[in-house]
């Protein structure tokens, strides 16, 4: 057994942020599967942002034990081979069957976690318990207490909160808090909720000594103001995913959270307070895209163009008076992400960036060359169907160019 602060809680009282890690777990229900190998390197990597303190700022959801054999193991390999670098935790249901099960798949490892599950509506309660919600509460807070004293910190996810009576919601926490348990989520489970009622709900549930923590899906595209809302009016754990991948329509994307709340000092402060300081260790932002392109590439969900913070057109300029002014433009340097902006080629350039391109490529263009390359390049453009005319066809074209008035 493991005895020791629980360094999530104490991060959050202390008015830190702590990003609750979900592409492994919830992000399985948005039909993809995470190897246990890129678990384990997700969690290392994911805490590295943080330095020495990523186990203050990260809890890595590493998957939901009860799903079979091959899932318990894959969540005891992570607790294992990422100790130390992340607050690793495992999922499960409201039984004492299941809590024991999910208790033993991290056993043993350092700033361990478990997370049940306990309905709060009373239309899920019945479903899921066939008691009223009060009743579930109670017995939610029953299972944590029997679960002190195993060396492993127990959280406690209330689903679907946001259809909750708030009374009930802020008797429950406070319930849970002293039954023992470290975190008390408050889930809009079905993505239904809007910013203000998101607000209403953590306000309404906030009280002393009680962590609370933010589980907003995005089926309405509004997890990610929802969440917002919820570090505004108390919560200071954010359950997130990389990519947004999550049951149905997803979570708040991981990426685009932290950046956020890492990129600007004085809107985080606007956020959380003036007195807010959300890091122990601010995260490297370098790390994003990087680790972003990896999830992507391991679970099938590519980036897009249009994929806030992470996406393909991050730092990417293509018309004129971006080119010549993109500070106008974007709300962030690329340089804050460790990406080096670039210029591309489309059917919208104009003669200073087709002669910027051409310039990279080697080629000097006057104004006449300049003039006849853009109607090339857009040209081009419709020709093959897609916006982007890449580098090798336009070098191609310019080496021609080149021999014609060579010729001359």
């Amino acid at each position: 057994m493991i005895a020791e602060p629980d360094v999530v809680r104490e991060s959050a009282l202390a008015g830190r942020v702590v990003l609750w890690e979900e592409s492994a777990r919830d992000g399985a229900q948005g039909k993809t599967l995470m190897s246990p190998e890129f678990r384990v390197r997700l969690a290392r990597e994911q805490g590295a942002m943080f330095g020495e303190d990523g186990p203050r700022h990260v809890v890595f959801a590493a998957g939901f034990p009860a799903v079979c054999k091959e899932e318990f193991e894959a969540v005891r390999r992570v607790a294992v081979e990422a100790e130390g670098t992340v607050s690793p935790a495992a999922v499960c249901r409201g039984t004492a069957a299941d809590v024991r099960q999910a208790i033993a798949s991290v056993h043993g490892i350092a700033h361990a976690r478990v997370m049940l599950v306990v309905p709060a509506s009373e239309a899920m309660a019945e479903v899921m318990t066939h008691r009223r919600a009060a009743e579930a509460v109670r017995a939610g807070a029953a299972l944590v207490s029997d679960s002190l004293g195993a060396g492993v910190a127990v959280d406690v996810c209330l689903a679907d909160a946001s259809r909750a009576d708030h009374g009930l919601l802020a008797d429950a926490a406070r319930e849970l808090t002293a039954a023992g348990a470290g975190v008390v989520f408050l889930a809009d489970t079905v993505g239904d909720q809007l910013p203000a009622e998101s607000g209403a709900m953590f306000a309404a549930a906030r009280s002393e000594g009680v962590v609370l923590a933010s589980h907003a899906h995005n089926d309405l595209g509004l997890g990610l103001a929802n969440t917002l809302e919820a570090l505004s009016s108390g919560a200071r754990v954010v359950s997130s995913s990389w990519l947004g991948v999550a049951e149905r329509s997803g979570l708040v994307a991981t990426e685009q959270v932290l950046f956020l709340l890492a990129y600007r000092a004085d809107r985080t402060k606007v956020l959380l307070g003036e007195d807010a300081d959300a890091w122990s260790t601010p995260p490297d932002l370098t790390r994003l895209p990087r680790l972003a392109q990896a999830v992507a590439e391991e679970i099938g969900v590519p980036l897009g163009v249009t994929t806030p913070v992470v996406g393909t057109g991050v730092g990417t300029i293509s018309t004129g008076t971006p080119f010549v002014h993109p500070e106008l433009f974007q709300p962030f340097a690329p340089e804050q992400l460790g990406i080096t902006p670039s210029v591309v080629l489309t059917h919208l350039a104009s003669a200073r960036v087709v002669t910027a391109v051409a310039g990279r490529l080697g080629h000097e263009l006057d104004a006449a060359g300049a003039r006849t390359a853009m109607a090339w390049v857009k040209s081009r453009a419709y020709q093959q169907g897609h916006a982007v005319v890449d580098d090798q066809a336009f070098a191609h074209y310019l080496d021609g160019l080149r021999a014609g008035a060579g010729q001359r």
